[in-house]
């Protein structure tokens, strides 16, 4: 072999390892690469472990924060249930309390609505005699003459209707319960000491006959079975204890 022949062969042997050695290198910068690019997408063990925990933590907040949520909402819901709960009981307490209040106002009305009838051991009863009061002899029976009630007791009293009257005679054998007129009547009520009273239409009369003198009068209240007595203060009636219509009659209190 010539010296220009093994010149050229060295040539060719050098480039063909040139070419070799480049190929290798361009070998390992691709396996390189490979590496690197998987590397890069599988992560590194720590940091993907760090990373599932991070996202697992994540999950587990969520699914603690969905529960936590949860419970909070039913807490909230119980809370709200039990404030509406709360609230309606106070509002049966209030109402119960309106109740009781309405009901105990309702009974100290009951009371002065309630007042008890006046008694006659509460009363005293007496002839009104001055001025006016007195009856008019010549009147013929188109004269009255008042019987006062007083409530001596220390409590207010109701009184009204027909008082009972019961005309006696001097030795009290014979007796004239006096009828009663048509005459309309109200309930007043009688603080202590004050007084109300009724009339008599009394037929008076000067005769030396057929005529009634009474000596005292029995009163009995409405609504009561005692009686009390009042001295007769004036003359004579005309008998007419018999008489269907007579003009000697009661009329009403109130």
């Amino acid at each position: 072999m010539s010296s220009s022949a093994t010149v050229r062969t060295a040539r060719r042997r050098r480039t063909l390892r040139l070419a070799a050695a480049a190929l290798t290198a361009a070998a390992g910068l691709t396996l390189t690469a490979c590496s690197g690019s998987d590397a890069a997408g599988a992560k590194p063990a720590g940091r993907t472990d760090a990373g599932a925990a991070a996202v697992d933590a994540g999950g587990a907040g969520s699914s603690n924060g969905a529960q936590d949520g949860g419970a909070q909402a039913g807490s909230e819901a119980q809370a709200d249930s039990g404030a509406k709960a709360g609230a309606k009981a106070g509002s049966g307490a209030k109402a119960d309390g309106a109740a009781k209040q309405s009901g105990g106002a309702h009974a100290t009305g009951g009371g002065k609505a309630g007042v008890e009838r006046c008694h006659t051991s509460g009363l005293k009863a007496a002839f009104a005699t001055g001025g006016d009061a007195v009856p008019d002899p010549n009147a013929g029976g188109a004269t009255t003459t008042s019987i006062v009630l007083t409530n001596k007791g220390g409590s207010a009293c109701k009184i009204g209707g027909f008082p009972g009257v019961d005309l006696k005679s001097e030795n009290g054998g014979e007796r004239w319960s006096l009828a009663r007129s048509s005459k309309k009547f109200s309930s007043i009520t009688l603080q202590p000491g004050d007084s109300t009273d009724f009339t008599i239409n009394v037929a008076m009369t000067k005769e030396e006959t057929g005529f009634y003198q009474p000596a005292f009068a029995d009163v009995t209240p409405p609504n009561e079975t005692t009686s009390l007595t009042v001295e007769w203060p004036w003359g004579t009636l005309v008998d007419q204890r018999s008489a269907t219509h007579p003009a000697t009659f009661v009329n009403p209190i109130g």
